[in-house]
């Protein structure tokens, strides 16, 4: 192992693997080099002996995805898919991290990190692909040998980014974090990165669509994934001033209010989609007025409690992931807000090193997004209106100063 491997953790935790296999597998620290200064990149040797190969094996396989390398590793063994859609039986399963795979000799970077897929080989270099999209004859990667995971090294200073990485709370300073966010956003547009906002209808319902329209408007919302309620609901303060039938000025049902998400997709699929309403004149503000008008990616994923849908939701779930993958490689950070569902399936696409920032007012929320693979995935506790409210003011502050500056 080398790298910051001690103040990372990543030492601590190939120890811990190595003291729950230690009925089979015996280990012996042979050289250790923690190096002299915070700058100083670390290195350990470790020898690991075992009666049974197999079990050494297993123990190996799990500490290659820990990102440790096996010193005499051998070429990644590859099998062709048999059939369309269907993997090799022992396929690697792929994490997010950095992956390289080694052929001939050589190790091959894995192109476009993602967990839960598989690696294939072929003249372009190595990449990984979900099983569906495999093609009959795809050499693929199969068992650990010739695999190396490269893990995120900790930032050399400090940020909120390691603050925020312990225990989800909301007696975090709000002010500090959001700010910090806000500077992270903007070098990430700098960077010309695009900055993904994965929203859910709490946005419209707690009144925080106008945030978000203009986070859009003034270009630092650059992408915008959602399902059918987030678009239908902004859609319907739109043309009624409601969510769900709440009046958004005073929050008191509406008359009749309980149909006019109906009402709204029903206008909507009477001529033909989102953009004929807005060339008709019909729709003239809100999230998927700028979105659609700054032309920036937007993916509706449909679910099986739709209403309407959309004409624009894409009800094949499979179609959906495509669609959502296919921008992926320009995402460099995003925010997730109130949108528990959407949150995992978009944070299962993307790779640990892209900035991801979860936001919702239940910390279960929160956390599960992390628990569920995305390790890269910060929380923060807040509602939706107060978070995007609040982000807009410190995106706006913290550009003014650095144009000041400038």
């Amino acid at each position: 192992m080398h790298g910051h491997i001690i103040d990372s953790g990543t030492f601590s935790h190939v120890l811990g693997l190595l003291t729950d296999a230690r009925e089979a597998v015996s280990y012996t620290i042979e050289e250790m080099d923690p190096g002299a200064t915070v700058e100083e990149q670390s290195y350990a040797r470790l020898r690991l002996e075992a009666a049974d190969a197999g079990a050494l094996t297993a123990v190996l396989d799990r500490l290659r995805d820990a990102g440790a390398d096996v010193v005499a590793d051998e070429d990644a063994r590859l099998e062709p898919a048999p059939v369309d859609g269907v993997l090799p039986e022992a396929f690697y399963a792929t994490t997010n991290f950095e992956t390289e795979v080694r052929i001939d000799g050589r190790w091959l970077g894995v192109a476009r990190p993602e967990m839960d897929c598989a690696i294939v080989v072929d003249a372009a270099g190595a990449r990984t692909v979900a099983g569906y999209d495999v093609h009959c004859g795809d050499p693929i990667v199969v068992g650990h040998d010739g695999v190396r995971v490269r893990l995120p090294q900790r930032a050399r200073r400090k940020a909120v980014f390691e603050f925020m990485a312990s225990t989800v709370s909301s007696e975090k300073p709000r002010q500090a974090i959001v700010g910090e966010v806000a500077r992270e956003l903007l070098a990430v547009r700098r960077a010309g990165r695009d900055v993904l906002l994965v929203g859910g209808p709490a946005i419209v319902h707690t009144g925080a669509a106008d945030q978000l329209a203009a986070l859009i408007r003034e270009g630092w919302v650059t992408a915008l994934y959602a399902g059918n309620a987030l678009a239908v609901h902004d859609m319907e303060a739109q043309f009624f001033g409601t969510s769900l039938g709440i009046d958004l000025r005073d929050a008191y049902p509406v008359e009749e209010g309980h149909v006019h998400h109906l009402r709204t997709v029903n206008r909507i699929r009477a001529v033909g989609g989102i953009q004929q309403a807005i060339d008709a004149g019909m729709l003239r503000g809100g999230v998927m007025y700028e979105a659609f008008v700054k032309k920036i990616p937007v993916v509706l994923c449909g679910s099986i409690r739709d209403d309407g849908p959309l004409p624009e939701v894409i009800t094949d779930i499979v179609d959906a992931q495509r669609a959502m993958r296919a921008f992926v490689p320009q995402i460099g950070m995003a925010l997730m807000v109130c949108t528990l569902l959407h949150s995992i399936a978009v944070g299962n696409l993307l790779p640990a090193t892209t900035k991801t920032i979860c936001v919702d007012i239940n910390p279960a929320s929160v956390t599960k997004l992390a628990d569920r693979g995305s390790h890269q995935s910060l929380g923060i506790v807040m509602d939706a209106s107060s978070f995007l409210s609040e982000l807009l003011s410190a995106v706006r502050l913290v550009a003014g100063e650095d144009a000041a500056r400038v």
